[in-house]
């Protein structure tokens, strides 16, 4: 298995998103573009967070582009940990939801029990993680951590009988709902 690969068909027929446990979601334009896989996951820190992430959105071009990296870690295989959303200033709102939808899907594909994160974005609200399914998790710790409970019941985000077509963008748009 080489140590950098990508799959942009949702459908999985190489069993790439089911095996690897690192990986890039990007979405373009408001499009699913990829999933990017590494051999390793994203490790960040608050500092990366703070400097980094401040001068994308102040500085960065003006595109609609997201990427959500999301690891599997190596003793809990039943979770998959949402650790770092990167957007421009130009990302849509559809762009971010897109990408937290795909996410759902991987687990599905993965057939995960839960996918946990922590927020540090302030402008992401309690509210609406709710809305999508998220709650409050681990509140005897410092900061604020929440997880999504599927146990076999996921969201029908996209119906099973749609393909996900890699190469046309608009039959894409068409069979996403957007």
């Amino acid at each position: 298995m080489p140590w950098f690969e990508n799959e942009s068909d949702l459908n999985d027929p190489q069993g790439k998103i089911l095996c690897r446990a690192y990986g890039m979601i990007e979405i373009k334009n408001g499009v699913f573009d990829q999933i990017k896989f590494k051999p390793w996951p994203r490790i960040i820190t608050n500092l990366e967070i703070n400097s980094w992430g401040h001068r994308t959105h102040v500085f960065g071009k003006r595109k609609d582009h997201c990427v959500l990296y999301y690891n599997q870690p190596f003793f809990h295989k039943n979770f998959l940990a949402l650790k770092y959303i990167v957007s421009n200033r130009g990302t849509s709102f559809a762009s971010f939801q897109l990408a937290q939808k795909i996410l759902d899907l991987v687990a599905k594909i993965k057939c995960t029990d839960a996918l946990v994160c922590e927020i540090n974005n302030e402008r992401i609200t309690r509210r609406l993680l709710e809305r999508w399914g998220w709650e409050e998790h681990r509140l005897d710790t410092s900061g604020r951590h929440f997880i999504k409970r599927f146990y076999g019941n996921f969201p029908d985000h996209f119906p099973e009988e749609k393909p996900f077509p890699s190469t046309d963008s608009k039959a894409t748009e068409n069979s996403l709902g957007l």
